[in-house]
């Protein structure tokens, strides 16, 4: 990273699924970093306007689309519009995803094949529709992994499923799209976002956890501003954030 106070400066983001959580923590420190940010919403819209407002208090520009990242021609109109309002894309972070606790056999087929249009096929229509802004800056994707995605979890084989194969677009990617875009990824491990029917599970796995607690929106904040201005060299990587859990 740059040692400028706001080292995203001039640039522009695209954070999809931003209106909560941490996509809405991703995008707030990208605005605090200096840059003007565009988020996506489906059905948050009043979350998604409050969002704006606090985007747009660190003096830069703000944007809310409504887009289904699932819909082809959605996506298509929504990264046209990002582009013309804010002038380009320099950094997209596929975040819009879904998640689901489902015994293996209970799974259904509809089950499976949401979890895969939302959190795989989404990342990879995002990405198409944004090249030519990404290529004509040089930018950079990050996505928006899990240790789901490299370790097995029992209750979870659509969604561990969906984020293995996020990990692998993002290598593929990497390799496609160089020299011109840097593709990474995050993989939070568990992360405490406040909710209380939680609570006694984040608690249970901060003792299997090394680093013995829970990660926080913080912590996966700053690998994403990591990515988003790192150097440009740095492209196909994984990154765990989640406190030793997957050793």
């Amino acid at each position: 990273m740059t040692t400028n106070a706001r080292p995203l400066s001039g640039r522009t983001l695209l954070v999809t699924g931003a209106a909560k959580r941490l996509g809405r923590a991703i995008a707030l420190a990208a605005a605090e970093n200096g840059a003007d940010v565009a988020i996506t919403y489906r059905d948050s819209a009043r979350e998604a306007r409050a969002v704006v407002g606090e985007l747009a208090r660190h003096d830069v520009q703000a944007l809310a689309v409504r887009c289904d990242v699932t819909d082809e021609k959605n996506v298509q109109e929504m990264v046209k519009e990002v582009a013309s309002e804010l002038g380009g894309i320099d950094v997209l972070v596929n975040n819009a995803a879904n998640y689901d606790t489902v015994e293996f056999e209970k799974i259904t087929l509809a089950q499976w094949d949401a979890m895969f249009a939302s959190n795989t096929r989404g990342p990879f229509l995002v990405s198409r529709a944004a090249l030519p802004y990404l290529r004509k800056r040089r930018g950079r994707i990050v996505n928006m992994g899990s240790l789901g995605g490299l370790r097995p979890w029992a209750t979870h084989a659509h969604y561990c499923s969906s984020k293995a194969a996020v990990h692998m677009l993002t290598k593929v990617m990497a390799k496609a799209l160089a020299p011109r875009i840097a593709v990474n990824a995050v993989a939070p491990g568990m992360i405490e976002l406040g909710e209380k029917s939680a609570a006694a599970f984040m608690k249970k796995m901060s003792k299997q956890t090394p680093m013995q607690r829970a990660g926080t929106a913080a912590d996966i904040v700053a690998a994403v501003m990591f990515f988003a201005a790192s150097p440009h060299f740095i492209t196909g990587q994984v990154l765990a954030v989640d406190g030793g859990l997957g050793l």
